[in-house]
């Protein structure tokens, strides 16, 4: 998920609209937010059976980042676990040459790589947009750090009422229809 940004805000300050004898009817002004002071990427991994999700930030999008993170996903799945399926986009830093040798030294993950645009088959986009409303929706950032701390106690939040995630379209509950007064009767021709 990223990039997410801290943006700053002035505050709100107290307008005085009705002049007065002595001071004049205030203009209402807003500082001009020149843009984002820091940002940072949301890495992610995500187990559809139960539905438990793991977060880690990291400064940037690149290869420096993305093999360490690999590796804490690799002490988050356990050592229970005989085969680790990643599902990646086409992104450059997915196929490097670090990654391939990841994948020599921990034989038990296999990496699947999605057709170009077609995010909807990969099941951690839907649950990114559910952290985003867990964690972000509504929210203003001053700092990176902040955001850090939303995504964590978001993580938290979800893997303590985590459920299996299926894919497609939300299952609604449907009540079973009752026969009503729109029921035909049984008619005898004679």
């Amino acid at each position: 998920m990223g990039p997410e940004a801290a943006k700053s805000h002035p505050g709100s300050r107290l307008i005085k609209a009705l002049p007065t004898a002595e001071q004049p009817a205030e203009r209402a002004r807003q500082e001009i937010d020149y843009g984002r002071r820091t940002k940072g990427y949301i890495y992610g991994a995500f187990r559809p059976a139960t539905g438990e999700a793991f977060t880690a930030p990291f400064p940037r999008r690149a290869l420096e980042y993305w093999t360490p993170f690999l590796e804490q996903v690799e002490s988050w799945v356990g050592s229970d676990t005989q085969r680790i399926y990643a599902v990646l986009d086409n992104l450059s830093m997915h196929r490097a040459t670090d990654v391939l040798l990841f994948c020599l030294t921990h034989p038990r993950w296999e990496f699947v790589f999605q057709p170009t645009y077609a995010a909807y088959l990969n099941l951690i986009e839907p649950w990114w947009k559910t952290l985003r409303s867990l964690a972000l929706k509504g929210r203003r950032f001053e700092t990176w750090q902040e955001i850090v701390e939303a995504v964590e106690q978001a993580t938290a939040y979800w893997n303590a009422h985590r459920h299996p995630f299926v894919w497609g379209r939300r299952r609604r509950h449907q009540s079973r229809r009752s026969p009503g007064i729109a029921v035909v009767a049984s008619i005898r021709v004679t």
